[in-house]
């Protein structure tokens, strides 16, 4: 999150320094993001898990809602989509808050499985079909894509039978194949992504800029504060493409060494799921992990052109107070997870005679 500062910095001065007068407004404003994000992260961190587990159906239902309403014509409209619920001069965007939410619950489903009656299965996972819905009418295919393969991944931690998962990975698959046939945007972000240099003015523009900023960063990168893209050059600079500005101006190198940080954040989640002997913990575990990572490699794949162009957000790195609220929020059940998993169990001593 320290480094993600330093690159916002970077990448958003400038900008803001022409459209808000002031070069550190988006740094100002997402620290307040940060500042609010560590009270979630430590209140978290030092409760117990049940009781989160216990509010995640309440959660689900109001952020389900909220995501619904942005359809309604409540909802703020940026760049085309409808993502964001104005409060004030902030905006919070549901679908952020919607992925804390539904690890929490999908653990608890996916983990008491085989305790449930079929009527609560059915109606869950129509919740959450209706959740992917909710953010894929928004329209926001990269978040319903990652919330569904954290689901999917979830219920394969837990054991669920191979029917069940082929089915679904089936529906999904079929289902983004449907959006991407009915959205034109969608289709040129395809095409696009196969030969960018065929509209690099267009369609293509912003991964061309992208691979522009990454490639003139070369092996060590030309200097923190050096990037050339960001200076209207590059779009969405500070929150998508966030990550082609760290590329330039810390070159492959330090890429490298950002990838080999989520391998290792990777690893230790993984280290605490397999510690902990809880079943819904332990999917608790798996699903922060999956999000947080997941999330965090699209990203990068998308700025690199290795997958079509999306609009998620680099994960502790991107602009936006939504996003690092629900990062911190995720980073605390893990966490709390593992605080849990290295409790000593308590064994009472029989008493002898002496």
């Amino acid at each position: 999150m320290g480094i993600g500062l330093i690159v916002l910095f970077s990448a958003s001065y400038a900008v803001a320094q022409v459209k808000q007068g002031d070069g550190l407004y988006y740094v100002k404003r997402q620290l307040i993001g940060i500042w609010l994000g560590l009270i979630a992260f430590n209140f978290i961190a030092r409760s117990p898990i049940r009781s989160f587990i216990k509010i995640a159906p309440w959660l689900v239902w109001l952020f389900l809602a909220l995501i619904f309403i942005t359809l309604t014509g409540m909802g703020v409209n940026v760049n085309g989509a409808t993502r964001w619920i104005a409060l004030g001069p902030f905006l919070l965007q549901p679908s952020e808050f919607m992925k804390p939410a539904l690890v929490l619950q999908s653990a608890w489903l996916f983990g008491e499985w085989t305790r449930l009656s079929w009527k609560v299965r059915l109606t869950w996972l129509g919740v959450f079909a209706a959740t992917l819905a909710g953010i894929l009418l928004q329209p926001n295919l990269s978040t319903t894509a990652l919330c569904g393969t954290t689901l999917w991944l979830i219920a394969l931690a837990s054991g669920l039978p191979s029917s069940y998962l082929a089915g679904t990975a089936i529906t999904g698959v079929l289902t983004a194949f449907v959006s991407i046939s009915i959205n034109a945007y969608q289709r040129e972000r395809i095409v696009s992504f196969m030969n960018p240099w065929a509209d690099a003015r267009d369609s293509g523009y912003q991964l061309v800029q992208s691979l522009l900023a990454i490639g003139s960063g070369g092996v060590l990168g030309s200097g923190f504060g050096l990037s050339q893209q960001k200076l209207f050059y590059l779009p969405f600079q500070d929150t998508d493409f966030i990550f082609a500005v760290f590329g330039e101006e810390f070159g492959f190198v330090g890429g490298i060494l950002l990838l080999m940080m989520l391998v290792g954040y990777a690893t230790i989640a993984l280290l605490v799921a397999i510690k902990c002997r809880h079943p819904v913990k332990r999917l608790v575990a798996i699903g922060a992990m999956t999000v947080l990572v997941g999330q965090a490699l699209l990203n990068i794949g998308v700025a690199t052109g290795s997958l079509p162009t999306t609009g998620l957000p680099l994960p502790l790195f991107s602009y936006g107070g939504s996003s690092i609220l629900a990062s911190l929020i995720l980073a605390g059940l893990l966490i709390r997870v593992a605080r849990e998993s290295n409790e000593a169990e308590i064994v009472p001593l029989r008493k002898t005679r002496g």
